[in-house]
Formats: structure tokens, C-alpha cells, sequence
């Protein structure tokens, strides 16, 4: 997520309506009830990406005994089933990796669903791939690490903005051929710009089978009401909402809002807007894996570190969740 950067661009993005395709089937990705769990530095890092929690200095048995804390607090307070990590090439190209891996192999022995997506660093910000040829190492070892667990899916890039659409089908083109023993439904193309429309990337053919993903906030706009949200969204969705999961989804959970409560939820930019996500993904049967289920210093975490565990910073909040989650 990239909120110093706001939404001039997204602005842009939704100014040109996409009409809803009416009787839309039934999407079938709520299957993904997700949390992202994230640097404090927000997964944009010119090194080791090390999510709320690890140190670089854990060996693989540290990572996984404290990724076991915190997966069973997302299951248990949340009733998450997906979990979304971040990777970058310093991290899998090097000797972190050999550690890292045990956040993932603990998520993965609690049953849930791994989603992994590749994050740019924070030097040029630019929305590009920082090094291809790095880039495809990278990719070629997590895909041989977990390619054979069903569990696992793979998202090329976060937020590709830097990316017109056609050089973005063609990025994506290359990688699905490279990676062609991943089934395409276990990758996530993210949609254009700040991964904030994917009505291109769903009409390209040369991703059909692919899930999509989505991103999706508050911060985006000044609306007040949940009928301006719903329009919102559905625009960025077009008729593809049952092919995507929205990947990064999030509100204030530390300032008091109250998220629940009917007519209550209009009358605040928060507030609706979070009301109208989750009405959206649960009447069309989406996923949502909120931004973020963990990540020290965002007031957006839905959940805080607390002993070897986690505990809920907005119980209004996690229930609004839990509806859009279909729960």
C-alpha cells in the first residue's frame, strides 16, 4: 500500500465509469478470508522484507514457532483462512529465505491458504520491476519451493503502476509461460495502476484463468455514503468480480470508529466505505484479505502483538470483516 502517494492518479482511474455487467454470476472467491501480514516498513524495503514479529537474526524454528502466535491469532480472533506475505529478491536470494520459509510453512500446516506477492523496494517507486533478471530468480525459486501445495498462490507484482496496460499483459504473459506448471488458477494478476481497476487485466485473453486482485480504500475519495462507495468499487470491478479478490482492503482501527450499526455506518468517509466493501464481497461472494491483519505502527492493523499471540484493536471492526467474509 502506498498512502503517501494518495490518489491523484486514482482519482484518474475511476473518472470513466465501467457499466456492471447486469446478472453477473455468483463470484466464487470468498473462499480467500485474508489478512496481510506486513513489514512495519510496509513491504516496500531495499532488503530482507521482515514481517511484525520476526527478526533477521531467527533461524527458520524462531520464524516458525512465533509465525505459529500469530496465524492461530488470525484464525482464532479474526477466522481468517488466508494469509498474504510479501517478498522482494533480497529476501528470497539470499540466506533469509532459509528462515523466512517458516512463516510460510506454519501458515500452511494451520490449513490456511498462502497468497505471495512480490513487492518493489523503496528506492525508485517507480511501479516497475526494479531487476527482471533478479525478479525471475526470485520467482523461480519460490514457484519450485511451493509449486506442488495447492495452498499457495502467486501474485507477479504489487501495485504495478509504472505499467501501461499492454506492457502489463505482456509482463504477465512472460511470467505465466515461464511458471506454465502453475495452474492459472493459483495466480493473481494484479490490476492496473495501484492494482485499482481490473476491468483491463479481465478482459485480456492472454490471462484468461487467472484470479485477479484488487485494491481498494478509503482514503481514495471524501465520500460519505455507502451508495457512493458501492458505485465506486463496482466501477474498479466491472464485470470480472468473479474472477478477483480484493487483496488490500482497510480501514482505521485504532481512532474509535465504530464500523457496525445500519444506517449508522453513512455520514463517514470510514465508515462507509468499509461498510460498503464488505456489503459488496459478501453479496457477490468475494474474498478480502484486509490491509492489514498485523503490521506494528499502522493504525489500520486490525490486530496488535500481545504475548507470544495477538488481540483485536476494533471488535467492530473485525465483525464488519467477518460479514464481508461471508461469516
Amino acid at each position: 500500500m502506498k498512502r503517501a502517494l494518495l490518489a491523484a492518479a486514482l482519482a484518474i482511474a475511476v473518472a470513466v465509469p465501467v457499466a456492471v455487467t447486469a446478472g453477473e454470476a455468483s463470484a466464487a472467491t470468498n473462499s480467500f478470508r485474508g489478512v496481510n501480514w506486513a513489514d512495519a516498513r510496509d513491504n516496500y524495503v531495499n532488503g530482507w522484507v521482515i514481517p511484525t514479529g520476526l527478526t533477521a537474526a531467527d533461524s527458520y524454528s524462531t520464524v516458525y514457532t512465533k509465525a505459529d502466535g500469530i496465524i492461530t491469532g488470525f484464525q482464532n480472533l479474526l477466522g481468517a483462512n488466508t494469509v498474504r506475505l510479501p517478498i522482494n529478491p533480497q529476501s528470497v536470494n539470499s540466506t533469509w529465505w532459509a528462515s523466512y520459509k517458516g512463516a510460510f510453512d506454519s501458515a500452511l500446516a494451520h490449513g490456511m491458504k498462502v497468497i505471495v506477492s512480490y513487492w518493489e523496494a523503496d528506492t525508485a517507486k517507480d511501479g516497475l520491476v526494479d531487476d527482471t533478471a533478479a525478479w525471475n530468480t526470485m520467482w523461480d525459486k519460490v514457484t519450485s519451493d511451493f509449486a506442488g501445495n495447492a495452498n499457495v498462490y502467486f501474485e507477479p507484482m504489487n501495485e504495478p503502476f509504472g505499467y501501461s496496460l499492454s506492457s502489463w499483459v505482456s509482463l504477465c504473459s512472460t511470467w505465466l509461460s515461464r511458471h506454465s506448471a502453475i495452474p492459472r488458477g493459483r495466480v493473481l494478476i494484479s490490476g492496473t495502476g495501484y492494482n485499482d481497476n481490473v476491468t483491463g487485466v479481465g478482459a485480456a485473453s492472454a490471462l484468461s484463468g487467472t484470479l485477479l486482485s484488487l485494491h481498494f480504500y478509503g482514503f481514495w475519495a471524501s465520500d460519505t455514503t455507502r451508495a457512493a462507495w458501492t458505485t465506486n468499487l463496482s466501477n474498479r470491478l466491472g464485470s470480472y468480480s468473479s474472477r478477483t479478490v480484493i487483496d488490500e482492503a482497510g480501514s482505521p482501527m485504532t481512532t474509535g470508529l465504530t464500523y457496525t450499526g445500519g444506517q449508522n455506518q453513512d455520514g463517514n468517509v470510514f465508515t462507509s466505505y468499509f461498510a460498503a466493501t464488505t456489503d459488496l464481497t459478501r453479496a457477490r461472494q468475494m474474498g478480502i484479505v484486509y490491509w492489514p491483519g498485523l503490521r506494528s505502527g499502522d493504525t489500520y492493523s486490525i490486530t496488535r502483538q500481545s504475548g507470544t499471540g495477538l488481540a483485536v484493536n476494533n471488535a467492530s471492526g473485525v465483525a464488519q470483516l467477518r460479514w464481508g467474509w461471508g461469516l
